[in-house]
């Protein structure tokens, strides 16, 4: 982590203690309530441990220039996913969409016409993910885009941790040994994209770019690489980042 999201660089922030100063310095009292539930002991099994899978579908890859057009939501277990208790919003982008990111998550300029602001989501949205491990694949662009849309619209930016099925990926098909040898071998690496992650398990084919149905592909995702190469008595904290 860098210094501009509060840590030194280490590999793996303190969480806990993160949360803990953030639930005194927070000066909105929604943050705050956030914070002050935190989340469970670093030490609880995966298994145990109520999850949230989100997406952003946005006008762009850079938070600080692009904004969220729509969030969505699927709450979830190891053993359960519960599509129809998800959220689903399309929202007015504070950046203009570019024919680019329209060819991208097909959300055109007549749908954000009349939508609402990212702001007016900002207390169901909490009250979701509260008491929650936040789950998504490629966490660096949700948890940057999350952090910019709060500190825009509340003056305070929102971090935590989160659980990446990318990341996940990549320990096993970019950073294990064998995934080097290939590479030695000059074969070519493993993709980690949603959709090539969830043909190795063998998942059906979903279609992507959709904030909802991404979030209901990577919590299946996520189930799918418990099963393969963890355990669900694995503790969190090896998890999260």
């Amino acid at each position: 982590m860098s210094r501009r999201f509060g840590f030194r660089r280490q590999a793996q922030p303190n969480w806990p203690d993160y949360l803990a100063a953030r639930a005194t310095q927070a000066a909105d009292p929604r943050l705050k309530r956030y914070f002050e539930t935190g989340l469970p002991d670093p030490a609880t099994p995966i298994s145990e441990v109520p999850l949230m899978a989100m997406d952003f579908e946005t006008t762009g890859l850079d938070s600080h220039r692009h904004d969220i057009v729509s969030v969505g939501l699927v709450p979830f277990t190891l053993d359960r996913i519960r599509p129809a208790e998800g959220k689903y919003w399309v929202l007015a982008p504070r950046r203009q969409l570019s024919d680019e990111s329209v060819a991208f998550h097909h959300i055109t300029h007549a749908e954000v016409a009349d939508a609402p602001d990212f702001a007016s989501i900002i207390d169901e949205l909490l009250a979701q993910i509260t008491g929650r491990l936040v789950v998504v694949h490629y966490r660096q662009l949700e948890r940057s885009f999350l952090d910019a849309a709060f500190r825009e619209r509340v003056g305070e930016g929102l971090l935590m941790p989160m659980l990446d099925t990318m990341s996940l990926e990549a320990r096993i098909h970019r950073q294990s040994w064998w995934a080097r040898l290939r590479r030695w071998a000059g074969r070519p690496m493993a993709s980690i994209r949603l959709h090539e992650s969830r043909q190795r398990y063998h998942l059906p084919a979903y279609t992507g770019h959709h904030a909802l149905v991404d979030s209901l592909a990577t919590a299946e995702l996520l189930q799918a690489q418990i099963l393969y190469h963890y355990s669900w008595d694995t503790p969190v904290s090896a998890l999260w980042r």
